[in-house]
Order: C-alpha cells, then sequence, then structure tokens
C-alpha cells in the first residue's frame, strides 16, 4: 500500500475529526482502505502457513469500522486515527485468541497477540490453565523467538494479588503464581515505520508475517485454554 498516503491522510483525519472533512476525503479513504485491506489479504496469505486455523479468514471482515463508539466515550472525536484488523479462526474474533495489526497517523505499526482483557469466563478458564500447564506456557515464554520479538507478556492492569479462587498454598504456586495474576494473556510491539515508507505491499506484509508468526506458540497454547471444560 502507499504508506505516505495513508499517514498523510490519517494525520489530516486527525487534524479534522469531523464529518465535513471526512465525507469531502471519502474518495481517499476507499482507495487506502482497499489497500489495507490487501495488505492484510498478504498477511493472512503468509501468517496460514504458520497458523493453519487462519485458513478461511475474509480479508474483508477482518478489518475494523473506522467509526468509534462515543456512546460513553468522553472523547466525542467520530472517527479513529488509524486503521486496524484482527485475525482470528472462526468464531474466536470476539474473544480470542488473535492476532491484531493496526497503522497510525504517526507511521506507527502495532502488532498484538493473544488475548486482550479477555471476558471473566475466557479469563477463569485460561487461569485455570496456567495451574494445569504452567509448564507449557513457561516454555512459550522462554523461546528465544518470542522472547526477541516481544520480551515478554503484558504487565498492564496486573492484580496485585492472586484472584479469587486460588490458595496461596497451591502446590507449585511459585512458579506460577505472577501469570495468573495477569488481566491479558498477550504480547505487542510497535514499529515506526516512517523510515520504510517507500517500501511495498509485499515487504511489509512479510515483516509483518515475520513477528505474528512469533506469537504463534502463545496462540496455540491459549486455545487449549479456552477449549478447557469451565
Amino acid at each position: 500500500m502507499h504508506l505516505p498516503a495513508l499517514v498523510a491522510y490519517l494525520q489530516g483525519l486527525r487534524d479534522n475529526n469531523n464529518k465535513a472533512w471526512f465525507v469531502m476525503n471519502k474518495p481517499a479513504y476507499d482507495i487506502l482502505r482497499d489497500e489495507f485491506q490487501q495488505l492484510v489479504a498478504e498477511v493472512v496469505a503468509g501468517l496460514v502457513k504458520h497458523d493453519p486455523l487462519l485458513y478461511g479468514i475474509e480479508p474483508r471482515k477482518a478489518l475494523f469500522r473506522i467509526y468509534r463508539d462515543i456512546r460513553f466515550a468522553k472523547d466525542k472525536t467520530p472517527y479513529k486515527t488509524y486503521f486496524s484488523a484482527s485475525l482470528a479462526e472462526a468464531g474466536a474474533r470476539k474473544s480470542g485468541p488473535m492476532y491484531y495489526l493496526s497503522i497510525d497517523a504517526d507511521g506507527r505499526l502495532h502488532q498484538g497477540a493473544g488475548c486482550w482483557l479477555p471476558e471473566r469466563d475466557l479469563l477463569a478458564r485460561l487461569r485455570h490453565h496456567v495451574v494445569d500447564d504452567h509448564e507449557g506456557l513457561a516454555r512459550v515464554a522462554k523461546a528465544r523467538r518470542f522472547a526477541a520479538t516481544f520480551g515478554s507478556l503484558s504487565q498492564e492492569d496486573k492484580l496485585a494479588r492472586l484472584p479469587k479462587g486460588f490458595d496461596a498454598d497451591l502446590p507449585g504456586i511459585e512458579r506460577f503464581g505472577e501469570s495468573l495474576r495477569l488481566k491479558s494473556f498477550a504480547v505487542g510491539v510497535d514499529r515506526d515505520l516512517t523510515k520504510t515508507m517507500q517500501a511495498g505491499n509485499e515487504a511489509l506484509a512479510k515483516s509483518i508475517v515475520t513477528t505474528f508468526a512469533a506469537a504463534v506458540p502463545l496462540v496455540d497454547w491459549l486455545r487449549r485454554g479456552r477449549a478447557r471444560p469451565g
């Protein structure tokens, strides 16, 4: 896709976040969204080789709407200032685990993977999965490719103490107690695209796939946790 054009458009939208500007520039938006959809299609084609469960994803349905939900938000600006998409197997786009990417008005590419702030039932399943297979999660986190790409699981909103239902005397708690306190089982990384603005879709898609491929073991571990009995 034409990254300079996308960034310029998003910067304009950020500076003029209103319906009049959006409508006036709708032709540019339509072209750029089509280009972003093509980028997502190329990412899916590459990533499915590492994660076959993504086979059959429709890139058009993977894209998020640019319209913000302002019903309960203090910020009433109507449009997002980034293009984004999520990739997940059939039936898992809302709950995860999934892969997520976005490009914002500063030319920053964000990639994430896993389950971000999952709903209560899924979070409970994942925490019990930690107890059952903390060694598997440890292998994922310590893998060289995973650690080099993401560092570690997100610690954002981490609980100060163990969640209800988990006893501090639980055998082996010293090895996996920190993981039980997580509210998300996810990783993320940002990259500045402004220095490689002229790179074509193929090169950008390949680099995105390379990053996502490092997260496949985490996504697989989370899928097993999601599937465990409640």
